[in-house]
């Protein structure tokens, strides 16, 4: 009788990918969400103060393989772009120089701060925390992340 045991079993062998890492670009403050690193769930990662971001990001980068950037694009209701995009392209440019061989895809963040809000709502958490915007700007960030995987597919 033949056993499982003794059968070899070929099992799909997964390519490893780098992580997508999102950002969701303030002036005080970037939050940030990461996928799994077969790049199908977005998470969570952290808040970072805009002027620690880069001394953050090589760390994390010296630890995680990632191959992907994702940013917010804030824009108006018509479509043209924010006043806070004035700010996003001198980080974007500083983000090219130093990880250039990382490439940078955009992603519409309209609503994101607003349904980052409701998220935070549905998921029960007290008003108390709920003022937290670092937790906001991390959830944003997930956000944006989740609407690229999702438009990706």
């Amino acid at each position: 009788m033949f056993s499982l045991l003794q059968k070899e079993v070929n099992l799909p062998k997964f390519e490893q990918m780098g992580r997508i890492l999102a950002f969701d670009y303030g002036t005080k403050r970037i939050g940030l969400a990461v996928t799994d690193e077969l790049q199908i769930i977005a998470s969570g990662l952290t808040t970072v103060n805009t002027s620690e971001i880069f001394i953050y990001l090589k760390k994390y980068l010296a630890a995680e393989q990632v191959e992907l950037f994702v940013i917010g694009e804030p824009k108006q209701m018509n479509n043209s772009a924010s006043e806070s995009e004035k700010h996003i392209q001198p980080f974007i440019k500083k983000l090219k120089q130093q990880f250039g061989h990382i490439p940078i895809k955009r992603v519409d963040e309209r609503f994101t701060s607003k349904m980052a809000f409701q998220t935070m709502i549905d998921s029960g958490l007290k008003k108390k925390q709920r003022q937290n915007k670092a937790l906001v700007d991390e959830i944003s960030a997930t956000i944006i992340l989740q609407s690229y995987l999702y438009h990706k597919n």
